[in-house]
């Protein structure tokens, strides 16, 4: 899910643990990746945190949709948000 990997990401000024190594560009950095910065580690309540409010964002749009008359979008809302609900489940026995 993108909202998982929208959480793993640093924040815009982090900066790679790595010497500058050209006298050309400012900044620069030698080898492949080596300007990378490693994504933030999720626990598994944090992973759960973020599918729970996706849940809960699925289900309140599919009650505004609902509410509007728009019951095929609703109904896709709901069934996404049944599968996330599915997937916690699972995910939560095997923990």
């Amino acid at each position: 899910m993108s909202a998982i990997a929208n959480a793993e990401a640093v924040a815009t000024g982090t900066q790679p643990k790595t010497a500058a190594s050209s006298a050309h560009f400012a900044a620069a950095v030698a080898g492949l990746g080596a300007a990378e910065v490693a994504r933030r580690r999720l626990s598994a309540a944090d992973v759960h945190a973020i599918v729970r409010a996706e849940i809960a964002e699925r289900e309140q749009a599919a009650g505004q949709y609902a509410a509007n008359g728009l019951s095929t979008e609703a109904e896709r809302l709901h069934t996404e948000a049944g599968i996330l609900t599915a997937v916690i489940a699972a995910a939560d026995l095997d923990g």
